[in-house]
């Protein structure tokens, strides 16, 4: 029993790495192009997600239960704010495929649930602590690191030869530059 378990859950998992995949660059993409790529038939997409709106909630569900790892991988209650922030950039730019559905709204309504206040939390200790300007408001700051990480992944998708790391440095200079507080160096 619980191989078939095992074999389904793996199944479903595939199915939904297969969406977050394909509908970050094609928003267009067929349900019969995201079996192919799970290695599933349609039938066995449409025995998990009866519609495209389910497979959607269940994207939006893995986009949830990642974000919140991402945050606890990032540690966000250790060191200064903007230490924090930028290791939260860092979790989050391993996530590019899954965080462009958010920004192309794919995923509808489901995100809003799975909103990470602990950003704006991790802000406002850099404010207290000097890392991080305290004329910049916590949203300000929050819009800023996701403008900067969908520039990132833009940019890693527009040029093959860049290499991730090198982004991900780019990304991280710039998010400390942009917020390091007057006292910070």
């Amino acid at each position: 029993m619980r191989v078939t378990t095992g074999t389904k859950n793996r199944t479903r998992q595939a199915i939904v790495d297969a969406a977050i995949e394909l509908l970050a660059g094609n928003p267009a993409c067929s349900l019969g192009e995201i079996a192919a790529a799970a290695q599933v038939g349609r039938t066995t997409l449409h025995r998990y997600f009866a519609e495209r709106a389910d497979l959607m909630a269940a994207v939006a569900d893995e986009g949830g239960e990642r974000l919140t790892r991402a945050a606890r991988l990032a540690e966000l209650d250790r060191g200064t704010g903007a230490e924090a922030l930028l290791r939260l950039c860092r979790e989050y730019f391993d996530l590019g495929s899954l965080l462009s559905l958010v920004f192309s709204e794919q995923t509808g309504d489901c995100w809003d649930a799975q909103e990470e206040p602990g950003v704006e939390a991790v802000v406002r200790r850099g404010h207290a602590d000097g890392s991080i300007d305290p004329v910049l408001p916590a949203d300000w700051v929050v819009s800023l690191m996701w403008s900067q990480l969908y520039a990132a992944w833009s940019y890693l998708g527009e040029r093959p030869g860049a290499s991730r790391h090198y982004v991900l440095d780019l990304l991280t200079r710039t998010v400390a530059n942009a917020v390091r507080g007057p006292g910070a160096i």
